[in-house]
């Protein structure tokens, strides 16, 4: 049950409820003293802080003695042996933790200002033994925060069972939560040992298959540092070997196992769909990345998965995570990879063609027509959006269309030539009318200058065109413009239909112009632009000016 939570004293913050900290690390020594310091920080509610070296060879551990030593509140633990994962540490931790309630930190992220007392507060109010907030995805070094899962955390909440909110299980981070230390205790509720990559998916997996009271907050509890360009990537985000897809499927088996075998029907039937809306989507996104034995072995795995799964926990996913799933049940091999990709992108692109069974209902392809594409045939799409708004991808406004961009960049004029293709009527029915493109700066989204065209319809009535101008100066004068750094811009369109229905939707890159262009600039001398196509295949530019910026392309070439 969801408790309507009106304004309450909280309760006094004394010592006699302490929170007691674990953070592991392993040859982190760059960042692991901010870690710790940043739980430090939460003030007198943090009773400890233990901190576990997983057998560091970097200094780690030298660097966690002398916090140690300055305070009293640090202590730490040597393993003799690197375990090759996170869960032994964190037991560790728990095994000597003393305080009344437990919370994870991993070295390289940190803790909020108030971010324990808000999560303590919670729980101590209500009665809860868990107690979860808010996390943000920090992209470094753009410090870029991406709010993750925001739908669970818009608002105070407390459940009764975690039955009460099966969304509950798309939040798979164990860090983002505060535990009493008894309730993991009594129910025996622990990491897997070794090295076992996804460990938070079968720990989380546990604490709701023990179905305690949960309250929730709004507050933001923990950063998560995003380093893509680190020389070696967290085991979560190290995707690039398909063993790493292998262990995300074992661990997804693993929960599901957990929640079914401890009764909680509804909680794996939402497991079993988040996979599909999140999992799946993330590495098909990813896919034509990767080399042919990858993707043959991908494929394969994926397949087997898929088996297992349900009718109605395939129906339960969204339009294109659905419609995914069952080409790859449908097929033994490999296919179709950039329709694939382009569709499990953010907002989804569904490229042509458009086929029709004898029916006349849409589906996959004429060779593949028992995957049907359900949701495009006027009904709507009753599965929610990822954020919790409840929209679902198949609403008109939300439509998978797909809008080619081949970008002409010239000395005098620069344009971006378009072509927005129809789908199965849906847009013919709308009437496309007029498309704007918008161009946001990646690292804080700020807005450059939004441009429009008139669409002018193909004569088979299969997609509109137009011509839209791309003014490219005026990005490196905006305010916190770095000019002579080539910083990366995003194109978000626009399209406007006569019936009042508008979609925005990131613009497919296509064409000869992906390539860097020198061009001259009457304010900055010279101007240095490169449409360019992202992993999803989204059209992106980089945009610099003046000499500098040339003099330090030219550097790094002659570097390599």
């Amino acid at each position: 049950m969801n408790e309507a939570l009106e304004p309450q004293p909280g309760p006094t913050l004394t010592p006699d409820a302490p929170v007691s900290v674990v953070v592991i690390a392993f040859n982190d020594a760059g960042h692991v003293a901010d870690a710790v310091r940043s739980a430090l920080a939460q003030g007198e509610s943090v009773g400890e802080v233990i901190a576990v070296d997983d057998a560091s060879t970097d200094g780690t551990g030298a660097a966690l003695d002398a916090l140690a030593r300055s305070e009293p509140r640090v202590r730490v633990i040597h393993r003799g042996e690197n375990s090759g994962g996170c869960g032994s540490p964190r037991n560790d931790g728990v095994r000597a933790a003393t305080g009344r309630f437990v919370m994870f930190l991993d070295s390289d992220d940190v803790l909020p200002p108030g971010a324990v007392d808000a999560l303590r507060s919670a729980a101590l109010r209500h009665g809860a033994p868990v107690a979860a907030g808010a996390c943000v995805r920090r992209e470094l070094p753009a410090r870029r925060d991406v709010p993750w899962q925001p739908g669970l955390y818009r608002e105070p909440a407390v459940y009764d069972t975690p039955d009460a909110a099966p969304q509950l299980v798309h939040d798979t981070l164990c860090v983002n939560k505060l535990y009493a230390r008894t309730f993991l205790t009594e129910h025996a509720i622990a990491f897997p040992e070794g090295r076992f990559t996804y460990e938070d998916f079968v720990f989380t997996a546990q604490v709701l298959a023990a179905a305690p009271k949960i309250a929730v907050v709004p507050d933001t509890v923990y950063v998560w540092h995003v380093r893509r360009s680190a020389a070696k990537q967290s085991i979560s985000l190290d995707r690039k070997d398909v063993a790493n897809w292998e262990s995300r499927i074992a661990a997804h088996r693993t929960v599901l196992r957990i929640l079914r075998d401890a009764g909680h029907k509804a909680l794996a039937h939402a497991a079993a769909t988040k996979f599909l809306d999140h999992d799946l989507r993330m590495y098909v996104r990813e896919l034509h990345t990767r080399g042919a034995d990858y993707r043959t072995e991908w494929w394969r795995l994926t397949r087997d998965h898929l088996a297992a799964f349900e009718e109605p926990e395939l129906r339960a996913a969204r339009a294109p995570a659905r419609w995914l799933a069952r080409v790859v049940l449908a097929s033994p091999a490999p296919r179709d990879l950039e329709r694939l990709t382009q569709l499990a992108g953010r907002p989804g692109r569904l490229l042509p063609p458009y086929a029709r069974d004898g029916d006349g209902r849409p589906v996959w392809s004429a060779d593949l027509p028992e995957v049907p594409l359900d949701g495009l045939a006027g009904d709507r799409d009753e599965a929610g959006d990822e954020d919790g708004s409840g929209a679902g991808e198949g609403e008109p406004a939300r439509l998978p269309v797909a809008i080619d961009a081949e970008p002409v960049v010239g000395a005098s004029r620069s344009v971006l030539r378009l072509r927005v293709h129809d789908l199965y009527g849906r847009l013919a029915a709308a009437g496309p009318a007029r498309i704007g493109v918008e161009l946001l700066r990646r690292r804080d989204d700020c807005p450059g200058p939004v441009r429009t065209a008139a669409l002018t319809p193909a004569a088979d009535g299969s997609s509109w065109t137009a011509e839209v101008v791309l003014d490219l100066a005026p990005l490196t004068a905006l305010p916190g413009a770095r000019p002579a750094d080539p910083e990366p811009w995003d194109l978000m369109a626009e399209l406007t239909c006569d019936d009042g229905t508008t979609l925005r939707a990131s613009l497919r890159a296509v064409g000869p112009g992906l390539r860097r262009h020198v061009l001259p600039s009457p304010r900055q001398m010279v101007l240095l632009a490169q449409p360019y196509a992202t992993t999803g295949g989204a059209l992106a530019l980089r945009v610099a000016s003046g000499p500098r910026s040339v003099w330090r392309i030219a550097a790094r070439r002659l570097h390599r």
